[in-house]
């Protein structure tokens, strides 16, 4: 009898835990709209990178095809030179990703909280 009340403990358990997995995988970005469009990625450490987006999971892994890495100062790495590198397809694990902006529809603006004068 208590291996039963056991059995059936252990599946309700899961049964909690399986549901709070879901809510946890549920992606907070929809990258949908930027399938098969060019993107630029930044990751922890200071590494950047370009290129289309081919595919995406709720972990934001990323798939990018025709990439390419913008490279480092080695004295600094947080300040990126001039030159690249090709890399092709790539997969981005999504827990070093920092940053994800379009590289379509970007233009600077004047800063709103500069006052100026004239």
């Amino acid at each position: 009898m208590s291996s039963k009340d056991g059995g059936d403990k252990g599946k309700s358990t899961q049964g909690a835990g399986d549901n709070k997995e879901k809510r946890r995988k549920e992606s907070i970005l929809d990258l949908s709209k930027y399938l098969e469009k060019s993107i630029r990625v930044k990751f922890a450490g200071g590494r950047e990178a370009a290129g289309i987006l081919k595919g995406y999971d709720p972990l934001l892994n990323l798939v990018l095809d025709n990439t390419t890495e913008f490279l480092r100062d080695p004295d600094d790495p947080y300040k990126l030179l001039d030159d690249t590198r090709a890399l092709g397809l790539v997969v981005c694990r999504g827990t070093s990703v920092v940053l994800i902006c379009p590289m379509d529809g970007m233009e600077a603006i004047p800063n709103p909280f500069i006052t100026q004068d004239g």
